[in-house]
């Protein structure tokens, strides 16, 4: 009886380590593009391009569902702001009218941002998940 119990907690500490918690997204770990995936809880639409581009000189850019933007963000530890300074205004289809909307105004309210399981996570000042993104290989 002894064995089969620690063998069940043996195992249960083993899966507990396979388990990733969230950690703070460095200043080098931000840099580059990355693909949303996840916008407040609704996924990407399939044949959506949007993505957001992180430099090393603070400004950043990317393509909302339908329209190019730009604008500058400022990381310090576990906090982000960013603020988006324009976009173009190209008609495109419903869908992605709504998912470009529902993008910026999550962008306007990101306050944090960590790393979990290879995924970034711009959150809201309450902690609340607004878009997760993945970064982009190619």
């Amino acid at each position: 009886m002894i064995k089969p119990t620690l063998c069940a907690i043996g195992l249960l500490f083993g899966l507990s380590a396979c388990q990733t918690q969230p950690q703070m997204a460095t200043p080098q770990q931000l840099l580059g593009t990355w693909n949303v995936e996840v916008v407040v809880n609704t996924p990407a639409i399939d044949y959506s391009p949007a993505n957001i581009a992180f430099s090393r000189d603070g400004q950043l850019s990317g393509h909302n569902s339908c329209n190019q933007f730009f604008g500058h963000y400022i990381q310090q530890g576990h906090q982000l702001q960013i603020a988006t300074q324009g976009a173009t205004m190209k008609a495109c289809i419903d869908d992605l009218i709504a998912q470009e909307a529902k993008l910026m105004q999550a962008i306007s309210l990101v306050k944090h941002v960590n790393i979990s399981n290879g995924k970034l996570n711009l959150m809201a000042a309450n902690g609340d998940t607004l878009l997760v993104l993945t970064k982009h290989s190619g």
